[in-house]
């Protein structure tokens, strides 16, 4: 902390005192009934009692401004403070921005033609020891801003605005799924065998049962696991954890949606996905059509629909039916001269991936379904029928290459799911630590029988970055994870 704001903090912690010499308490439990900002202002001439932070106060001898804000609104207050008897007055001077007042009044409208509060009464009900950093003025894109959200909120007016249209995206989708018929249910976040993704988890150890559990990684197993127990259409908005890199894309907890739905398949789900994505674009948006990064994207449906093997050939010449081995795609993508940051890629799942994620994925802006990604990228998904090598599964794409959904047709057949997790836990073995544990708890489920299901998640984040034209999740976080402070 610098010498000046130290300076200003002494300052503030002798007005503590000044406050105590008065019988004053600074911070009150009770408070008068207040009334928002934006319920008040236009009310002429009616009384009201208001409360907020202090964000300025300009006295000009015998009368005063201030400004204050709550979650509503900015309201100017009018005090005479010639009018103000001696205890008031002290207080009145020992008020700073940050302060949090109530104060009761009759609005009225100044020559300057702005609606204000004429004050009558007046108390502090929060001191502010702490003055806003300078530094903070002006700031736009900082992790400063990160690690101290509480300032950054009542300062960027724009960053608390990213948080409410958040909120109200997550409404939207909640009462989209109500609607039609789902239930909201809860699934754990510590789980002995983490599944449902393609990630690394973080380990943690769980004293009393001696032992190791995961933070999951997705909810997916659960929530099939509730299809089997009868139910036909689940849903739960709610916090996943990925021990991988950040970037402006990334962040290790992050929230999603996944819902299941019985008696259904990934065609059927594409017309669902149709429906809910634009109602909500609309409901958040006030239209279909999304500014995301200067690109225009016209939510309207239907959406195109590509395979995910003619895309990449469209895009590279490279067709991932024919190179087949991981060797093969390598000597592939030498000879077309592309450049992957795949050092990590060491089996030709992970490389395909990494090939589909530089040459396609960024081309595409409009939404666009890509569907039946190879079968080996999908262990959870059931094959197509006219194509065993590929599953049946849709990914909805756009905005220069966000994805926004996966979502496949279940594999609801124990003995095939028992051999692809087996694949996935070779695959761990061969180095790709993104691979999928053995869930034997989750076969048996399926053992018991679980009716044909489709359903598939969304990334909650990534899809209000897309509405709120941000390029760092971080921003539709309201607090993101950072590297820790020395």
């Amino acid at each position: 902390m610098n010498d000046a704001l130290l300076d200003e903090e002494v300052v503030r912690a002798k007005k503590l005192k000044e406050y105590a010499k008065l019988g004053i308490n600074p911070y009150p439990s009770i408070v008068a009934v207040k009334t928002d900002i934006i319920d008040a202002k236009d009310n002429i001439d009616k009384t009201f009692n208001v409360a907020g932070r202090i964000v300025s106060k300009r006295p000009h001898g015998k009368i005063a401004f201030v400004d204050i804000t709550d979650d509503s609104g900015r309201l100017q207050l009018f005090f005479s403070i010639a009018e103000l008897n001696d205890i008031s007055n002290e207080v009145f001077q020992l008020l700073d921005l940050g302060d949090f007042i109530e104060a009761h009044g009759s609005i009225f409208v100044t020559k300057a033609g702005e609606n204000t509060l004429r004050v009558d009464n007046f108390n502090i009900i929060s001191k502010s020891i702490l003055p806003y950093p300078k530094e903070f003025f002006g700031v736009k894109d900082t992790e400063l801003r990160y690690r101290k959200r509480f300032v950054d909120f009542n300062l960027n007016p724009e960053a608390k605005e990213t948080i409410r249209t958040r909120s109200v995206t997550i409404t939207a989708i909640r009462d989209f799924m109500n609607g039609h018929g789902f239930i909201e249910v809860e699934t754990p976040i510590l789980q002995e065998i983490p599944g449902g993704a393609a990630a690394k988890p973080f380990i943690t150890h769980y004293n009393t049962l001696e032992h190791d559990f995961y933070l999951r990684i997705a909810t997916e197993l659960h929530l099939k696991r509730m299809i089997v127990g009868g139910f036909e259409k689940v849903y739960e908005i709610g916090r996943i954890f990925r021990n991988e890199g950040l970037s402006h894309m990334h962040n290790p907890e992050f929230t999603s949606m996944e819902f299941y739905w019985a008696y259904r398949d990934y065609k059927f789900l594409m017309k669902f996905t149709e429906e809910l994505i634009e109602s909500v674009v609309k409901t958040v948006k006030g239209s279909a059509n999304v500014e995301y990064q200067g690109k225009n994207i016209d939510f309207t449906a239907p959406y195109p629909i590509i395979k995910f093997a003619d895309l990449i050939k469209k895009d590279t010449g490279i067709d991932i039916n024919k190179e087949d081995t991981f060797e093969k795609l390598t000597l592939a993508i030498n000879k077309a001269k592309i450049k992957l940051d795949s050092a990590d890629a060491k089996v030709w799942e992970k490389l395909t991936d990494e090939l589909y994620k530089k040459t396609s994925r960024p081309k595409i802006i409009d939404p666009i379904f890509v569907i039946n990604q190879p079968i080996e990228m999908t262990p959870l998904a059931k094959r197509d029928e006219n194509n065993p090598r590929e599953a049946q599964r849709f990914q909805l794409v756009c905005g220069g290459g966000l994805e926004i959904l996966n979502a496949y047709t279940e594999l609801n057949d124990p003995i095939e799911q028992e051999k692809c997790l087996k694949d996935q836990v070779k695959l761990r073995d061969a180095g790709w630590e993104e691979g999928q544990m053995m869930d034997e708890n989750f076969v048996e489920a399926l053992a018991f029988g679980m009716p044909p299901t489709a359903g598939w998640g969304i990334g909650i984040d990534r899809f209000v970055m897309l509405l709120t034209n941000e390029y760092s999740i971080k921003e539709v976080i309201a607090f993101p994870t950072l590297k820790p402070e020395k």
